[in-house]
């Protein structure tokens, strides 16, 4: 019911815009405007307790309160570091970037590439902050999280060690946008040290909520060029790098100056006629701000003498500001990986852009229930979380027929919140996809979750590159129309994690997350008193005793003594409160106990539930792990989505993800009991429940009165 609400919050909350870029989600709760005029009207300065001037803001391990990099740390405001402190002087650029003592070269080249784009930027770095006007000590950014805008606020009180600031800073030194930028986003994360080492691609995308493509440079296409020309004309961030083959590489500076596992930021492209040739050049910002590439078309290189005057002059700022130039030859040969982050609908605010269509599914992988791990391991595989998509509509620019490829969309599988949970010592978790044509004969099942015999069948027709342990794996993929299924998942199976799943496509796409359907029809046998023998009949007085009634406390004697018998199944007994919401179920004269044609109708229940334990248990363990239990509830009439899955995981299952039968049973009579109890208050008919509080009470109530009986 929790699960439902919430997702009824979300629904409702996106209707009304809000997490949207233009109404982005206070993060924590925090209204920038109501914290600003509270500190206003008190004449105090904004103190943020949700992110203290504390050791825990700077790390817990190499930032760690005990860490010998921490010693001597002092948290200071603007305004006691200079006279006359800026939020931004002159506007925002490149050389406002420059890193300091953290390792967050990625994020850093990020926001290098963010200056190119006005308004980019300034959706990310609200104007109208100052340390003049109204200034209250509080400033906020905004940033892209997992399909939602927040709004995030700090105060200005920045880490500084001799009276200098320890992080990014700006050349200027009165200027402070983006040293308060860094600090946000490390709120949002956790802490500074959680910023240490990542990808450009994560900075381009939570400042953008674009999805991003990675080219090897080894193996470039053809028109490589002209596709950084285009993705910089449309405003796309663009960031490369050059791999590593060892940890005592990184970092290490080429003989000709170039840094290796470093980010840098491609900020221009352009081509010059040189020595009566056409020359094509890049333009690259290494965020350090300093250490510039010294070899063709560097700042003084001699290829600048002989191309047009005027180009030279527009293009050759002979500065070293850590921005240089280079053949694109050069470039292709020297560095590694170039990553573009290709911008959303609500992201490019330009009419002439051919916008992407844009579908977004949140998802988890839970250990026993949703995290089946890759196909290399087919008996969990198929419990992964599945996601259908149709494509109807080709691209504007396909020639050819209709049977070739000719939808072109792009997939992202990014994991969530992996940052935040570095102190805690998880890490990236090795993720990836896979996509699989559906058969006609299947593309009718509305919410079936297919099973592991349409996996056994089936080959994907389309993949993630590899199982890679980054924040977001991503490729684009064309295909012939038709309705096709995406299966995220981990490397290996039980990896708990939750996911964003995003399709960008060029045209419209039909899209369902499977398995989201709850329906039930359980076995229901009918018995009269013409239907028992007398055997039965024997039996049950026996059992019963005078009153011919049997209580919870003589249903639990009986059952365990059965169970005790089998040596097929494994059990630690049947408790007490199974047994009483057993009688609950059944006690259709409200007497608490069971009469002979109850109890005639229980045993059949139970005896309809060990034949379905015993198919499920394939290896014959007396056991089914949990993973089976999606196949144990479909035989048992049970239609159930991912969040009650993962519920029944977390409630029945051991720490070896086993349920044994008295668990199972148990199981089933709270589902069948929870389906009578909404179909009774269902009074419509209409799949919907509305209570009021006191009906909500009632319903508890009675629920828990039953379990005492």
């Amino acid at each position: 019911m929790a699960g439902l609400a919430a997702r009824l919050c979300q629904e409702r909350a996106a209707a009304e815009g809000l997490g949207s870029c233009r109404k982005a989600l206070s993060y924590l709760g925090q209204d920038y405007e109501a914290l600003r005029q509270k500190c206003l009207q008190a004449g105090t300065l904004f103190k943020d307790e949700e992110f203290p001037a504390c050791p825990s803001a700077l790390g817990y391990q190499d930032l760690g309160p005990y860490s010998f990099k921490t010693q001597g740390i002092v948290w200071k405001r603007p305004t006691d570091l200079c006279d006359n402190p800026q939020f931004i002087v002159g506007g925002a650029t490149r050389t406002d970037v420059c890193q300091g003592e953290l390792g967050d070269c990625w994020l850093l080249a990020a926001i290098a590439s963010l200056t190119l784009n006005p308004d980019v930027l300034h959706r990310v770095v609200p104007e109208a902050q100052s340390f003049q006007e109204d200034y209250a000590g509080i400033f906020h950014f905004q940033f892209w999280q997992y399909g939602e805008w927040v709004d995030v606020v700090v105060d200005d009180r920045l880490p500084t060690k001799n009276g200098e600031l320890l992080f990014v800073h700006s050349e200027e030194g009165n200027e402070f946008w983006s040293a308060l930028l860094e600090k946000a986003y490390a709120k949002l994360n956790g802490s500074y040290e959680a910023l240490a080492g990542g990808s450009t691609i994560e900075g381009f995308e939570d400042f953008t909520g674009g999805i991003s493509e990675s080219y090897d440079l080894r193996r470039a296409p053809a028109n490589l060029y002209q596709i950084v020309q285009k993705a910089l004309r449309a405003g796309s961030l663009l960031g490369c790098s050059i791999d590593i083959t060892c940890a005592a590489e990184t970092e290490a500076i080429t003989s000709l100056k170039l840094v290796k596992g470093h980010a840098y930021s491609v900020t221009g492209a352009e081509e010059v006629y040189y020595q009566g040739q056409p020359e094509k050049l890049v333009r690259l910002r290494n965020p350090w701000g300093e250490v510039e590439w010294t070899g063709a078309w560097s700042d003084n290189a001699r290829e600048w003498n002989y191309i047009d005057p005027k180009q030279k002059q527009a293009l050759d700022k002979q500065v070293d500001d850590g921005e240089f130039w280079m053949a694109f030859s050069d470039f292709q040969r020297q560095f590694t990986r170039l990553e573009i982050c290709n911008l959303t609908p609500d992201t490019l605010t330009s009419n002439q852009v051919n916008k992407w269509d844009l579908t977004v599914f949140n998802g988890q992988w839970i250990r026993g229930s949703t995290a089946g791990g890759c196909q290399n391991y087919p008996a969990t595989y198929w419990i992964n979380p599945q996601f259908k998509i149709r494509l109807d509509e080709p691209d504007d620019d396909h020639e050819g027929s209709l049977n070739e490829p000719c939808c072109t969309i792009l997939v992202g599988l990014m994991q969530k919140n992996r940052r935040r949970q570095k102190r805690m010592g998880e890490g990236l978790l090795s993720i990836g996809y896979s996509l699989y044509q559906i058969p006609q004969e299947l593309e009718n099942n509305k919410d079936i979750h297919l099973n592991r015999a349409f996996f056994t069948r089936n080959q994907p027709i389309a993949r993630s590159e590899t199982y890679i342990n980054l924040r977001e794996v991503s490729s684009r993929i064309k295909l012939p129309k038709g309705e096709y299924l995406i299966v995220p998942s981990t490397f290996e199976p039980y990896k708990n994690g939750e996911f964003c799943l995003r399709v960008f496509s060029e045209k419209k796409v039909k899209t369902q997350m499977i398995g989201d359907m709850v329906a039930a029809k359980p076995y229901e046998p009918h018995v009269d008193n013409k239907d028992i023998d007398d055997e039965f009949k024997t039996l049950f007085q026996k059992l019963s005793g005078e009153d011919c009634e049997v209580t919870a406390t003589e249903l639990q004697t009986i059952l365990n003594r059965v169970l005790a018998k089998r040596k097929d199944i494994r059990s630690d007994g049947f408790n007490i409160n199974t047994c009483r919401e057993m009688i609950s179920l059944l006690d259709t004269n409200g007497t608490g106990s069971l009469g002979l044609i109850e109890f005639k109708t229980l045993w059949m229940k139970i005896q309809m539930y060990l034949a379905i334990y015993r198919k499920v248990d394939r290896d014959y363990s007396g056991t089914i792990d949990s993973h089976e239990m999606r196949n144990a509830l479909s035989e048992a009439g049970f239609v159930l989505n991912n969040q009650v899955q993962q519920s029944i995981a977390i409630r029945y299952a051991c720490s070896k993800m086993t349920i044994d039968f008295d668990g199972f049973v148990a199981c089933m009579i709270r589902l069948e009991t929870l389906f009578k109890v909404f179909h009774l208050l269902d009074k419509e008919k209409s799949g919907v429940v509305q209570l009021s509080l006191a009906e909500v009470r009632l319903v508890r109530l009675t629920y828990y009165v039953a379990k005492l009986q």
